[in-house]
This record gives C-alpha cells, sequence and structure tokens, in this order.
C-alpha cells in the first residue's frame, strides 16, 4: 500500500494530512495513506524509514528543512540552491530531497505584485525563509533578512526605521510568531510605518489571518496567509512523488 507522511514536530495542526486525504479520496485513492510523522529529534528519522517500508514519499516541516539533509542521498538543483528541503521522494533506498515551498510561495505571491514592488523584508532566517528569498532573487525582487540575532547584512526588529519600512514595500513573515495557539503573537515591526503600498504576506496559515496580517489590513495593506503557497508546493509534490525514475 502506497505511504507518504510528513516529518515535522508538534504537528497535530498538520495541513498536509488533511489536503492529501481529501486529495486520495477524490482520485479513489483508496490503498493511499498518509500520515504525520511526529519526530522529537530528526535523529529519529531513519528508524521511522525502517518501520514503515512502504513510504514512499514525505513532506518536511519546521524544525527539519535543513536538519533532514545529512540523512538524504541527494538533492534536486533547486533545493541544492537554497539549501533547505520539504520534500522527500523515496525510490528503494534512494532518497531524494526537493524543495516545492518556492514554488508555492512564487505562484501564489506573483498575482499580488505591483511594479512598485521592488524591496523586500524577509523576517527570521530558518529554513522556509530560505526558499523565500531564492523566490524572491528569481522575481527580481532585492530583500533584506530581518533577525532577533542579526548577522552581517541583515537588519534587527530595531533598525527598521522610517526610511527602511517606506523603501521595502513586501514584507514576509517567516516565523513561527502568530500560529495557533499563540494567536496574539506578531513580529516587533513599528505597525505604524505600513500603509497602502505595502504587501504583507505570512507563510502561517492556522489562523487565517494572524495578528501580523490584521495589523497590515488596518493600515490598508494588501494581505495574504499561506495556504495557497501550501496548496500549490502540495500538488508540485505530488507531482514529484509521481514521476517516473529517469
Amino acid at each position: 500500500m502506497p505511504l507518504f507522511g510528513l516529518i515535522g514536530k508538534n504537528i497535530s495542526y498538520s495541513f498536509s494530512q488533511v489536503y492529501f486525504r481529501e486529495k486520495f479520496e477524490k482520485l479513489q485513492l483508496t490503498d493511499h495513506t498518509y500520515v504525520n510523522f511526529d519526530l522529537q529529534d530528526i535523529r529519529e528519522f531513519p528508524e521511522t524509514l525502517r518501520e514503515h517500508p512502504d513510504l514512499m514519499g514525505c513532506n518536511v516541516t519546521i524544525p527539519y528543512k535543513e536538519a533532514v539533509i545529512p540523512y538524504l542521498s541527494g538533492l534536486s538543483n533547486k533545493a541544492k540552491e537554497i539549501g533547505a528541503v520539504n520534500v522527500i521522494k523515496i525510490e528503494k533506498d534512494k532518497l531524494t530531497g526537493y524543495n516545492t515551498d518556492y514554488y508555492g510561495f512564487q505562484a501564489s505571491l506573483q498575482p499580488l505584485l505591483r511594479k512598485d514592488h521592488r524591496k523586500a523584508l524577509i523576517l527570521g532566517t530558518g529554513g522556509a525563509s530560505k526558499a523565500i528569498a531564492f523566490s524572491l532573487r528569481e522575481l527580481g525582487i532585492a530583500y533584506t533578512f530581518v533577525s532577533r540575532k542579526p548577522e552581517e547584512g541583515q537588519f534587527s526588529y530595531y533598525d527598521l526605521d522610517e526610511k527602511i519600512m517606506r523603501s521595502h514595500t513586501v514584507i514576509i513573515n517567516c516565523t513561527p510568531l502568530g500560529t495557533f495557539p499563540n494567536v496574539e503573537d506578531r513580529p516587533q515591526l513599528p505597525y505604524d510605518l505600513i500603509g497602502p503600498e505595502h504587501l504583507l504576506y505570512d507563510l502561517i496559515y492556522n489562523p487565517a489571518e494572524t495578528s501580523f496580517l490584521k495589523a497590515g489590513k488596518e493600515k490598508g495593506a494588501t494581505t495574504s496567509n499561506g495556504l495557497q503557497m501550501l496548496r500549490f508546493q502540495a500538488e508540485k509534490a505530488w507531482e514529484i512523488w509521481n514521476t517516473p525514475p529517469r
């Protein structure tokens, strides 16, 4: 029986499990199963593989998008360039890592972009933010990471003055701040400097409108959550799992 799953930590809220179970029903793939592999440590991954020999593919979520890479046989060119994996294709003993986050983000962001959206702030520096940065490079949008512990070339949240906020009109939240159940949390931005020229995008989809997005909407900004991104990346994952070996 073909088995698929999600690798992550504390993932009972998972979008992927619901999405793929509904997809299997729609396609009448009654022998297909999708389960959550809630690992407290990535070192549990090899044992998970041994226990589930029918496993044909996995999605990977926080916090293992980078940590899973040493356990793989190889990476697609895009995953290698991004430095993070959110999809694994399993063919016998061969595990290949892919990144469909960049594709999902790009496909969901493009319809919202205006000509004046030339510079972006990426909030957070984890595995997801790497895919976002890759997407923005492909779209020709300059970006700067914002971090609580900034490295060279990055902003801290305290750096975000009027000049930076006015020139960086796309703001993408790649942090978990605002995720259910901590729905009141949000990144420490000067929200009074946000206006109708801004586009705020949150990778979080639960709740549908985070405190970050709500604050942006109140200032007239265009806002979007990460649900469409997840749908696009999930469909691309399904395509990868079903592509015959060359």
